[in-house]
This record gives C-alpha cells, sequence and structure tokens, in this order.
C-alpha cells in the first residue's frame, strides 16, 4: 500500500513546497506554509485487470487529439437565479456543471443571497438543494420564513434542505435528487470522513473543495460554495479555491450599514467588471437602482441655494461599472497635519493612487499639501479604481484646501497624468449621458473629447479641461 505524501501548502499562493519554511520562496509569505497530506493519485499505483481505464472515454472510444476548429460549441443554457443584479454579475446565470465561490465577512449577508436565489429558482420549477453545514434544518427554515413572510418568493416542494457537513453525504444526496442546483453553507465547516484533519484547515479545504468540483463536472450540476474571508479581507484559503472553482464573487460592505456590492473577481464564463447592488432590509437583500445608491449624492436641482449647491470638497464622477455607469461621490478633506508625517487615507479609492495624485497637484496646481493630512472617499458603498476619476480626486483635494466648491451639479471625468495634462477616458459618451440623466449641468471633460461630450450632453454646459489648473479655476 502506497503512504500518504505529506507536503507543505501556502495559504497565500497556493504553491507547494516539500519541506516547511519560514518564508515561502515563490509568493515571499511569511508563516504561511501549512501541513497538506494527500492521498497517492490513482496514476501512482498499480491498476487491477478491469480497472477504470482513465485513457478511454465512457462511450468506449479511444481518447485522440482534435484540431480545436473541429470542436462543437457546448450550447448550455444557463440558469438564471430570478435576481437580476445577481445574474449580471455571474453573466447571465448559473453555468450547469460550473462551480461558483461567494466570500465575504460574516454576518455581511452570503448565505440571505443564497437562499433568496435558491428560493427564487424553485419557485420558478427548478429543484434546489441547500445543505447547510453551519446551522440547523430548524434554523435555516426560521430564516426562509422571514424571507417569505415579507412577500418573497413562495416555496414549493423544489427547495430542498440538508444539514450536513459530511461532504459524502452531500455528494449522495446530490446524485439521488439530482437539483440544478447545489448550494454549500459553507465550505470551512464541510469536511471527509476520511482525511485526518479538521474542518477549515487547508487538507480539509482543498479535498472537499475538489470533490464538489469534481461532482459538479461530471453531473453538470451548478455548485454554489460560501466562503469566509481573512481579517485581511481576504477569502480563507484564497488560492487554494480561486484556483479550483470557475467563478469567485466577493460580497463587500458593511454590515452595519444597508449597501452591499457583490464584485465578480474571476468568471471564466463571463465579466469580471460587473457588480451587483443590494440593500440589506427586514425582507432579506433587496435590488439596488443605480438613482438610489447614494441619495445624497443627486445634484442639485435647479433653482438650489449657491450655499447648499457648492460644497467644497465634494465632486461628482460618473463611474463605469461593466455594462452600466454609476455616479459616485468624490469626498475629500484636508486638515493641518505635521511637515514629513502627513497622512494620505483612502476609503474606496486606490491609496497609491492618491498620494500621486497629491503630487500632481503640489507640482502643477500651485497646492502646499506637504503639511496637510488628506482624506478622500467614495461615497455610496462603491471602490473605484479606474483612472477617470482622477480629476474628480483632485478637484475635490483642491477644493477642500481652497474651502471653494465646484458646484452640486457639476461632474468632472478625466485622467491626470504626472506632467497635469487631463488625457481622455472610455465610453466618454454613456457616461456623459448617465451624468446627464441625473441632473448634471455642467461637465467638465478632457478638451480631445469635446465634441463628443456635447453631442451626448443635450442642454448640459461642456467645459473642455485640458490642464489641472484649469479644472480648479473653476472652483468658486
Amino acid at each position: 500500500m502506497a503512504k500518504t505524501r505529506t507536503t507543505f501548502l501556502c495559504r497565500e499562493c497556493g504553491n507547494t513546497q516539500p519541506k516547511w519554511m519560514g518564508k515561502c520562496p515563490d509568493c515571499g509569505a511569511w508563516d504561511a506554509l501549512e501541513r497538506f497530506s494527500e492521498a497517492p493519485a490513482l496514476a501512482d499505483a498499480a491498476l487491477p485487470p478491469g480497472a477504470l481505464d482513465v485513457g478511454a472515454r465512457t462511450d468506449g472510444a479511444p481518447r485522440r487529439a482534435v484540431a480545436l476548429a473541429d470542436v462543437k460549441p457546448l450550447d448550455v443554457p444557463r440558469v438564471p437565479t430570478g435576481i437580476p443584479e445577481l445574474d449580471r454579475v455571474l453573466g447571465g446565470g448559473f453555468v450547469p456543471g460550473a462551480v461558483v465561490l461567494i466570500g465575504g465577512d460574516p454576518g455581511i449577508g452570503k448565505s440571505t443571497l443564497l437562499l433568496q436565489s435558491a428560493a427564487r429558482l424553485a419557485d420558478r420549477g427548478g429543484r434546489v438543494l441547500y445543505a447547510s453545514s453551519e446551522e440547523s434544518a430548524a434554523q435555516v427554515k426560521m430564516r426562509a420564513d422571514r424571507l417569505d413572510g415579507a412577500g418573497g418568493p413562495v416555496r414549493g416542494g423544489n427547495l430542498l434542505l440538508l444539514a450536513e457537513a459530511n461532504v459524502a453525504v452531500i455528494a449522495e444526496e446530490t446524485r439521488r435528487l439530482k437539483p440544478q442546483l447545489l448550494v454549500v453553507d459553507s465550505i470551512q465547516l464541510a469536511y471527509r470522513g476520511d482525511v485526518d484533519a479538521v474542518p477549515g484547515s487547508v487538507t480539509q479545504l482543498r479535498r472537499t473543495c475538489l470533490d464538489l468540483v469534481a461532482l459538479a463536472k461530471t453531473s453538470g450540476i451548478a455548485v454554489a460554495i460560501v466562503g469566509h474571508v481573512t481579517k485581511e479581507g481576504d477569502l480563507a484559503g484564497p488560492k487554494l479555491l480561486e484556483h479550483l472553482v470557475d467563478v469567485v464573487l466577493a460580497f463587500e460592505g458593511d454590515r452595519h450599514h444597508a449597501y452591499r456590492v457583490v464584485r465578480g473577481m474571476k468568471n471564466r464564463f463571463g465579466s469580471t467588471a460587473e457588480v451587483g447592488l443590494f440593500e440589506m432590509t427586514g425582507a432579506g437583500l433587496a435590488e439596488v437602482e443605480e438613482a438610489t445608491l447614494a441619495p445624497d449624492a443627486v445634484p442639485a436641482a435647479p433653482g438650489t441655494s449657491t450655499a447648499a449647491a457648492r460644497r467644497p470638497g465634494s465632486v461628482f464622477a460618473p463611474v463605469q461599472c461593466g455594462t452600466r455607469v454609476l455616479l459616485a461621490e468624490i469626498q475629500a478633506l484636508t486638515a493641518t497635519g505635521f511637515l514629513g508625517a502627513a497622512k494620505r487615507r483612502a476609503s474606496g479609492l486606490d491609496a497609491a493612487r492618491l498620494a500621486m495624485l497629491i503630487a500632481v497637484l503640489e507640482k502643477h496646481g500651485g497646492l502646499r499639501l506637504g503639511d496637510q493630512d488628506v482624506y478622500a472617499s467614495a461615497l455610496g458603498g462603491l471602490r473605484v479604481t479606474e483612472p477617470a476619476v482622477d480629476l474628480a480626486v483632485a478637484l475635490a483635494i483642491a477644493g477642500a484646501f481652497h474651502e471653494r466648491g465646484a458646484g452640486a451639479a457639476t461632474v468632472a471625468l478625466g485622467e491626470l497624468a504626472l506632467s497635469g495634462d487631463v488625457r481622455t477616458v472610455r465610453q466618454l459618451d454613456q457616461r456623459v449621458q448617465t451624468a446627464v440623466r441625473r441632473g448634471a449641468r455642467l461637465l467638465l471633460v478632457p478638451a480631445a473629447q469635446v465634441a463628443v461630450a456635447r453631442a451626448a450632453a443635450g442642454g448640459a454646459e461642456v467645459v473642455p479641461v485640458a490642464h489641472v489648473r484649469d479644472a480648479i479655476d473653476h472652483l468658486a
């Protein structure tokens, strides 16, 4: 009998090492190697006569390489969840045979979202198996009744519940029931009985996830797995699971606030640029319309007083999120600090890019921020990383420093170069149309794209901006 092989696996990058080391030689992470015991592969053992031949197909024909042009594409319809915001992030719904991993902080609503998706699918006649390893059947029933009691989807006999953590029992029930969707909540407490490791360890995580992936690929059943996150915000056992599954969704937001954002981190069947917007209510997660993402971020209506319309340190920017545009409010605050030890803090923005924009403002904008603590934030629960908001961030910082506002109906968009020049942005026409529809009256756009912006702006005023100094001059 072959011996069980023991290696050491890095929880940060997923690479294996033959022995334990304090520092992973591949990614450089310290104290990230954990013991991983793996049974010998089937190919390493001698196959007895009549055993499964891995080189033969199920129909008896031998495996042969074929030209890629001769491979017929699979026409497999997706399984929509019935929640448009989630379907948008998934690319249209669950793909049969795909494994979806959704992670987030405890209490943010991962189980609620998947339970609502399962109920919507079951309400349309699809069979769903919900395997809970964290809660008892009575606890899941109480949560489901709360969701249905406020007008949620009507559940029938198609939504089946299994309170079990043993992945072998889950797989057996799945093969027997043949559902369209299997939900495993959560992978951290699922285990294999033949693995000598506690649930949640690297060994159990890898083996249970591999079993669920094999189950999905062989049966054609879509599998949704719930995963927790670490203190740093990464999925627990991140690279171990991300490399194995087909889709990784990150559930972001603060559990003490209402808004939630579902973002695609990996998607083999769709785009990773889409986001889903939700709000936590007493009846579960409700979809959020674009216009209500940040109620305070709606531009002021015509006739509003100047004092109310102009808020120093606040500028709006159209942000591209997949196929749609969201109007985000960028706010900045400057406070007197200590020269040489000034703070730069960003919330929802790239901290490194914020430091670069501050340097551009000091060099080319005439601002002296060396002794100023600078804080910048993107409101509404958005995480903005695209360079198209550079001009809005710079204007917000300049407005906070000079105590001058750009106006509540002013929108700025453009990328800032290190020379202070305002560069072009992609899909300007769609951004301008969304901003005008949301009430924008003045748009600061790159000078090279002023013709495109005026064609899409309708009756709004479009001001070309070639340099960051030109934009600062519009502060009043």
